[in-house]
């Protein structure tokens, strides 16, 4: 049986697991809601980072690699009805660079975007922090590069697929809107984007594996919380005490 370590609000772990939804593989959760002791991660993996998956023998981490196990190693479930199928590779044979380059480039936004959330919570604000800044301004050059590359009315890396870019791409778009970063991705030069991540929100695997909002005092402690945590984002959404409050009514 497969086993996926990874901390809930991670974007580079929901990526890993909307390919496991998507491939229809099952798997067992080990998850964690804060950051463990140093000594309990280096039980899991010597980067100290999650998501790590074990499949049978075998044990790997970081995001990358283990997508790229996952659409390597694993064919293809049905597509859902009236929805593009997923890729059925990490890559195109015809545009490797191309394809290696925009995923390297979107660990390096996802990385960025994450560094400003853990300083945040560590009482750092980007506005004041030379470092966290220069992360929000390399966002926004990232951010205009990948509305470049897309292609569509619709937006997509690849034509006809969901590609595992489509997937990490909207993932880390989510993270932002469910975090109080004072952060965006949405501009109006970037219509395929937009287009993108309201294309791929509609998917069953993202809703399957929803972007939770996080900030300090959520815990997820309950299923009322953690249905909460699925609809408020920071363009919307009640706090958690109305939410229990009309959920009572």
């Amino acid at each position: 049986m497969r086993k996926l370590f990874f901390t809930t609000g991670s974007p580079f772990a929901r990526a890993v697991r909307i390919v496991l939804v998507e491939k229809g593989l099952e798997f067992e959760r080990e998850e964690t809601f804060t950051t463990p002791s140093v000594e309990e991660r280096a039980k899991v993996a010597p980067t100290l980072q999650v998501p790590t998956l074990v499949d049978g023998s075998l044990t790997l981490w970081d995001s990358a690699v283990i997508i790229d196990y996952l659409m390597s190693s694993y064919p293809g479930a049905s597509a859902p009805e009236g929805m593009d199928p997923l890729a059925t590779g990490y890559v195109r044979a015809t545009e490797s660079w191309h394809d290696k380059l925009v995923l390297a480039t979107l660990q390096t936004f996802g990385v960025s975007t994450t560094t400003v959330s853990q300083l945040q919570w560590s009482g750092i604000r980007h506005e004041e922090n030379g470092h966290a800044a220069r992360c929000v301004l390399r966002n926004q050059h990232l951010l205009d590069w990948f509305e470049a590359q897309l292609t569509g009315a619709g937006g997509a890396f690849v034509p006809g697929v969901i590609s595992a870019q489509d997937i990490l791409l909207t993932c880390i778009c989510q993270f932002i809107e469910t975090r109080p970063l004072r952060l965006s991705w949405r501009a109006p030069g970037r219509p395929k984007l937009a287009s993108l991540v309201a294309r791929m929100e509609r998917r069953p695997s993202l809703q399957q594996e929803p972007a939770l909002w996080w900030e300090p005092g959520v815990t997820y402690a309950t299923a009322a919380e953690v249905e909460w945590a699925k609809h408020k984002t920071i363009h919307g959404g009640p706090s958690f005490s109305e939410w229990a409050s009309r959920s009572a009514s």
